[in-house]
């Protein structure tokens, strides 16, 4: 299928904006081309293109370069994506709630309306349905978080291979926690399905929550199509050289990862032994979903003594969602548990 019949229509004859470094890209010489100030450490306009990062990322997950895209964070990547498929106020995408929450607010924004297609009592994806509202709605996007934030459960590739085989939209997962799970990325498949869009992020393992770095991997058309609508300098030079000086610091990255996923076992071995949590949901993130009675009491109570979790038990009944901090800070959260 050719992808540009993906792209939303009044799209297709767009003419991307054209920034001065798109006309010299060399890094030597004296710049009277970009109506930059003269002065100052910061007072050049960063790569638009990211190239460095890029080609580092191209690396690190062994693609091409054309096939990876950098956003302001992995907001900026889901809502270029409603500009880029979606007709507003006429397409619709599927969701598997409960989910991350950007993908409904970003369709309201874009005058989307979303499907939802509930996850069954063990947070897995009903496929016969799945494939049942993909065939009646002809949904524009499919969003497919994995692992889910806030269930924690990682779906399969098979899973996802189904939706996208079954869609004439776009898959998008969003892999925000994969560098936390024990199984590969769906980034594995781009290169055998059209239709797919991955997206990551610096916020998580990385560590880089502040300096909002997130990534797509896709076919290389449907990646140049996100570079094309974009603004021109979308993501700073600091928040560039943080990304890369973090990919640089391979050691130290896996050091802290084991830490965290070392702290996550102590924590999920506690509350499955602590009398009043009924439930420890399985988890290949960086947090922990737990049900316990009057969930949002202990949320206040633990807000009382400065230790701030997530209630999300407007999504799911009598839940708790805590991130695993440090060894220092557990210890905190164990205590008050045990108080």
């Amino acid at each position: 299928m050719d992808t540009n019949a993906l792209i939303r229509p009044s799209l297709r004859d767009l003419k991307p904006y054209s920034s001065a470094r798109d006309e010299y890209t060399g890094k030597e010489g004296v710049f009277l081309d970009a109506n930059e100030n003269p002065y100052g450490s910061l007072n050049r306009y960063p790569d638009p293109y990211q190239r460095a990062l890029k080609a580092a990322l191209a690396d690190l997950r062994k693609v091409a370069n054309e096939q990876v895209f950098i956003g302001n964070g992995s907001d900026e990547v889901i809502d270029l994506c409603f500009r880029l498929f979606c007709e507003p106020g006429k397409d619709k995408v599927l969701q598997f709630s409960p989910t991350y929450g950007m993908y409904k607010v970003s369709a309201a924004i874009n005058d989307v309306e979303v499907i939802d297609c509930p996850l069954d009592a063990t947070f897995e994806i009903d496929l016969t349905r799945a494939l049942q509202l993909i065939e009646e709605q002809q949904p524009k996007l499919i969003f497919v978080c994995s692992p889910n934030n806030p269930t924690g459960n990682l779906f399969s590739l098979e899973t996802i291979k189904a939706l996208a085989a079954a869609s004439q939209g776009v898959v998008i997962v969003d892999e925000a926690y994969i560098d936390f799970a024990n199984a590969p990325s769906a980034v594995s498949l781009i290169d055998t399905t059209f239709n797919l869009i991955v997206s990551q992020t610096f916020s998580k393992a990385w560590g880089l929550a502040a300096a909002r770095v997130g990534i797509a991997y896709g076919n290389a058309n449907l990646i140049t199509w996100l570079s094309n609508i974009k603004p021109p300098y979308n993501v700073s030079e600091l928040n560039q050289q943080a990304a890369l000086d973090a990919l640089a610091d391979k050691a130290g990255f896996e050091q802290r990862k084991r830490a965290i996923l070392e702290e996550k076992q102590r924590l999920i071995s506690f509350f499955k032994a602590f009398p009043l949590v009924e439930k420890v949901y399985p988890s290949q993130t960086n947090f922990i979903l737990i049900k316990l009675p009057d969930a949002t009491g202990w949320y206040e109570r633990l807000i009382s003594q400065q230790i701030i979790t997530r209630n999300r038990s407007s999504v799911i009944a009598d839940s708790l969602r805590i991130t695993v901090g440090t060894p220092t800070e557990n210890d905190i959260l164990i205590n008050a548990f045990k108080a």
